[in-house]
């Protein structure tokens, strides 16, 4: 067969699978990167046959993908790389207008989840946010996600109010959030076992060694991103976390249920795993 057909999401929260595609991992793959919203269209368009993706896709398209066992980003708590940040307190948010970034799609349904609970029930307006001016002046708000959203978080504006929606999530539910899984489609993960097992051994290896070759993994990006090493250190060692076990599954689950609530997704999806050789 041709080369498996990969998408990667290359942002930071990903750097021990970027750094291990970048240092032999990707041989015999096709790797694609961009974006979530690019490579979520990607995937459920078939021009792709595995990603990473924001979880929300899966709950949308959960008849044709299948989730990759034990490896996800998640957060037990603060995330740090998905803010909203306001003009206002959050609680006086009501009809404001808020922009929303173009770059993803879970994020704006857990931001919705969460306004919701505050009672506000915005207007929201999809279009491209700037780090450098995070809330434009025609809206109350704004929701960032990524490397400008962590870049945000250490560059606090002192007229303006940042919320982690990792801390929102869990103030409001007490449950772990789950923000991005790999999928594969189904065809693809029947027809081609071998390969994607392949996939799956790399992909799990790159992140149970971080923390072996931390160091070296932060030391790779330093000149072309703007954070130290102490503050990828605590994001990346401290804050994300990449094993999909029970307890962030449930998470998983409770996202899906209260997204149906608010009829952001047609139907509750059922977990369904491609099989593997699980480490």
């Amino acid at each position: 067969m041709t080369c498996p057909r990969v998408g990667h999401i290359d942002f930071l929260n990903v750097l021990p699978l970027s750094y291990s595609y970048n240092h032999g991992a990707s041989q015999g793959l096709t790797i694609t990167r961009g974006v979530p919203a690019v490579l979520n269209n990607d995937l459920i368009t078939n021009r792709l046959d595995m990603s990473n993706s924001s979880s929300i896709v899966y709950a949308r398209h959960s008849d044709k993908l299948l989730i990759l066992p034990d490896v996800c980003v998640s957060t037990d708590g603060a995330v740090q790389s998905i803010l909203l940040i306001s003009k206002k307190p959050i609680e006086d948010l009501k009809d404001d207008k808020i922009i929303l970034t173009a770059k993803s799609a879970t994020s704006h349904c857990l931001l919705k989840i969460i306004l919701r609970s505050y009672g506000a029930i915005p207007n929201y307006y999809v279009r491209h946010v700037s780090p450098e001016t995070p809330v434009p002046d025609d809206a109350s708000a704004a929701l960032l996600i990524g490397d400008d959203a962590l870049w945000c978080y250490h560059h606090k504006e002192k007229n303006l109010y940042y919320y982690d929606l990792g801390l929102e999530w869990q103030a409001l539910t007490g449950k772990k959030m789950v923000y991005a899984l790999w999928v594969v489609n189904h065809d693809f993960a029947e027809n081609n076992p071998e390969m994607l097992q392949l996939i799956y051994d790399r992909v799990t290896k790159a992140f149970r060694q971080y923390p072996e070759h931390k160091h070296k993994i932060i030391g790779s990006v330093l000149e072309d991103k703007p954070f130290t090493p102490q503050q990828l250190d605590s994001y990346l060692y401290n804050t994300i976390k990449w094993n999909l076990n029970d307890e962030y599954i449930e998470g998983l689950e409770t996202f899906y249920a209260l997204a149906h609530n608010m009829n952001l997704i047609e139907h509750i999806p059922a977990l369904n795993f491609a099989k593997v050789r699980r480490n």
